[in-house]
């Protein structure tokens, strides 16, 4: 009898959960969890605590007394200047201290690097990393360089570079290695330029080998690789208007719209082709899309393509290509999975490898990180506070993140009538109601929009001044992303993101990401405590051992009969 009554219980709760929406059931479970779990605190009045839902303590050291704080508080707190060290003027720095946790490494940050961050002052390029292969750090021919005019490139490669002052990091660095046809691994996090410093070699390789070529060829020399559409849309952009000058053409092959014209594109012929594996692995089986003539391959947010399954589309369309053949490939991380991929795709037995900033997650330092830690059902009204004070004028490009489809129509619907001029875009929508969007949100027409993580890595818009994360991503990578589509091209922005109790689990990852762009990390980041959740595999979980790249291979033993006996 009590079996069947967990059973039916069980029954009934699992109805229940389908019936809720999956964010708002994740979050309103997690608090009541909480609610079970603490017990009862009393301040220096006596008084109870309050409805707020309050974060785990660390499961080390001591347990403070927490002081009560209301909903009123809370919210007068923020806007004045609370603990979080948020203001209207974003917020106020620190004065000088050393935070350290358990297990941590030791981060000193004084008042000047505050301030630094504060004012949004440029960081310096002296002060980024860049480690080179050890047989070219100390070769005259591969030094970085130091303005446009030092590549000595004709004229209309380089128009598409008029609109900057000198090159990035990443294109200073990797330009004399790729002129020179050699193979290149390069880390960078997002919006450092990444789109011209393969873009612009790009250009020369095909015009070299238009020139020796007596007749010229339809066939493709350049393959570029993306994980997502927006990303292959903004690529081929970048590619089409930079080819424009030198009478190079693009052809952008992506899924989700129709194959038509994109066949046709493919057969009047094209120098360079921007595709997502799993559209181009179609055209190439259909042998519509010959990729026997490429000689230039580069591989666009390596370790996204591995994140979303595209490796087995990759392997087959690397397959097709020539052995001889330049190959780059980017990357905003290093992990043991695109190391491998780069030791079988890329033929050079040591290539260049260039890494701007660090090989670990780490976000853009010109993007300034405001984290605020707050209840769940406060998150619309601090919205619109948000908003009247990023978007005073209703004109500037402010681009809010949330984490699934329904809550980005729940929250553009929310604020279209409240009377916001917003649009939206996720994976519900079409292709082409995606793209009116986009463009919409580039002219200005709608300078607001509400996206998903389909936006996160294809979005290069310079004037987003603002990122707000309504809801925390699932993976700080995609943090990493989110707040990358403000802070582009030289430029400064900020992001501000809302933190609530059922993120906890990220917390760890977070306060790192922060330290070590050396933002201010709120107190009440750190009560959700510093660890840092060992990575787990998707076929074994937590208990693998994942091996390095350069591991020695397996060897099968065998036995003779005589040893048997």
């Amino acid at each position: 009898m009590g079996k069947k009554r967990a059973s039916d219980r069980a029954a009934s709760d699992r109805a229940a959960a389908e019936d809720c929406d999956g964010d708002r059931c994740r979050i309103e479970n997690a608090e009541l969890r909480q609610k079970k779990k603490r017990k009862k605190k009393i301040d220096d009045d006596g008084e109870p605590e309050g409805e707020n839902v309050v974060a785990d303590e660390p499961k080390f050291g001591k347990k403070k007394k927490e002081k009560k704080r209301d909903h009123a508080d809370n919210e007068n707190a923020a806007i004045k200047g609370n603990s979080n060290g948020i203001s209207d003027e974003l917020y106020e720095p620190k004065s000088e201290k050393k935070e350290k946790d358990k297990g941590d490494r030791q981060i000193e940050v004084d008042d000047a690097a505050s301030k630094e961050i504060c004012n949004g002052k440029p960081k310096k390029v002296e002060d980024l990393l860049v480690s080179l292969n050890g047989r070219d750090s100390s070769n005259a021919k591969f030094q970085a360089l130091e303005s446009f005019s030092a590549a000595k490139l004709p004229a209309d490669v380089m128009k598409c570079c008029s609109g900057f002052e000198k090159p990035s990091p990443i294109q200073a660095h990797s330009w004399p290695f790729l002129l020179d046809g050699r193979d290149l691994i390069g880390i960078a996090a997002t919006g450092s330029g990444k789109t011209l410093a393969f873009g612009v070699p790009a250009l020369v390789h095909i015009l070299n080998h238009k020139k020796k070529e007596k007749k010229h060829s339809k066939g493709s020399r350049c393959l570029v690789l993306s994980p997502t559409r927006e990303l292959a849309q903004q690529i081929a952009a970048v590619l089409e208007e930079a080819g424009a000058s030198c009478g190079v053409k693009v052809v952008c092959l992506y899924g989700g719209s129709s194959k038509g014209p994109q066949y046709s594109s493919l057969r009047s012929g094209c120098d360079i082709v921007v595709a997502t594996p799993g559209r181009l692995q179609d055209f190439v089986d259909e042998g519509v899309c010959k990729l026997d003539q490429i000689t230039y391959l580069v591989l666009d947010e390596a370790d996204r393509m591995l994140d979303l399954g595209f490796e087995p589309a990759v392997r087959a369309i690397v397959s097709h290509i020539p052995q001889e053949r330049q190959t780059i490939m980017f990357s905003a991380t290093w992990p043991t999975s695109v190391q491998k991929l780069a030791q079988e795709f890329i033929q050079d037995a040591s290539p260049v490898k260039i890494t701007v900033g660090s090989e670990d997650l780490s976000a853009n330092h010109d993007v300034t990180q405001i984290v605020e830690v707050l209840d769940d059902k406060s998150r619309d009204r601090r919205l619109q506070e948000l908003l009247r004070l990023y978007h005073k004028t209703k004109r500037n490009r402010v681009l809010v993140f949330v984490l699934y489809k329904k809550e980005a129509v729940r929250v553009e619907n929310f604020l279209q009538k409240q009377g916001w001029n917003v649009t939206g875009i996720h994976g519900d929508k079409s292709q082409q109601a995606r793209n009116q969007a986009l463009s919409a949100f580039k002219d200005g027409s709608h300078p607001l929009l509400i996206a998903t993580d389909v936006a996160a890595r294809g979005l290069d818009i310079p004037d987003v001044e603002f990122v707000i994360n309504y809801s925390f991503p699932l993976t700080t990578e995609d943090y990493v992303h989110r707040i990358g589509r403000t802070g582009r091209a030289g430029k400064k922005g900020t992001a501000h993101t809302f933190f609530t109790t059922a993120d906890k689990a990220r917390a760890g990852e977070l306060v790192n990401i922060l330290r070590e762009a050396r933002q201010i990390v709120p107190e009440e980041l750190l009560k959700f405590g510093a660890h840092v959740k060992k990575k787990e595999s998707k076929l074994y979980g937590a208990h693998f051992r994942e091996l390095a790249a350069d591991a020695p291979k397996a060897q099968k033993i065998t036995f003779d009969v005589s040893d048997e006996e």
